[in-house]
């Protein structure tokens, strides 16, 4: 299993907006795509406007079909211009477990 950790940061003050587009139309359309959501989380303490979301894929050949099926889809064309011009900075990470690692199929 592969986790991806998808990391913005927002404009100032743009976090409730940002939250609220992808609750009511975006997140529907990751999950169609993108499949296994870990977490979808907003700062509190540390870096402020910081949105965090993480994703698990079986290879990393699923996440790039994934991905790509998701770019290609017309509903998230649609959706990209609601988001993009509050995030400010991106960041991905993808990370693969240790062998002593808690797998998804343990729990």
């Amino acid at each position: 299993m592969y986790i991806e950790i998808r990391t913005y940061q927002l404009k100032n003050g743009s976090v409730p907006v940002y939250l609220k587009a992808v609750e009511q139309t975006g997140i529907g359309i990751q999950q169609k795509h993108l499949g296994r959501l870990i977490g979808y989380y907003s700062s509190e303490i540390g870096a402020i406007n910081e949105i965090v979301h993480i994703w698990a894929y079986s290879s990393l050949d699923d996440r790039q079909k994934r991905r790509a099926n998701l770019a290609n889809d017309p509903d998230w064309q649609a959706f990209l211009p609601q988001i993009a011009p509050l995030i400010e900075r991106a960041e991905n990470k993808i990370m693969l477990p240790a062998a002593f690692s808690p797998k998804e199929a343990d729990k």
